[in-house]
């Protein structure tokens, strides 16, 4: 019974928003380490920033 109620909360948390949070959260995180090497850093921080802000905006 405990496992089907964490299943369903669990569904219940990861829909949505928080859903879209879960994926962009890290993409976020990756883009702000990989702005520190010199020269393509911002670039490429720049198109990870734009491609969680499109996850963001996904209707899920």
């Amino acid at each position: 019974m405990f496992q089907l109620t964490t299943s369903l909360l669990l569904v219940l948390l990861l829909s949505s928003c928080m859903l879209t949070k879960v994926v962009t959260v890290p993409m976020r995180v990756g883009g702000a380490v990989i702005s520190a090497v010199p020269v393509v850093g911002d670039s490429v921080d720049a198109v990870i920033d734009t491609a969680a802000d499109v996850v963001d905006a996904a209707p899920i």
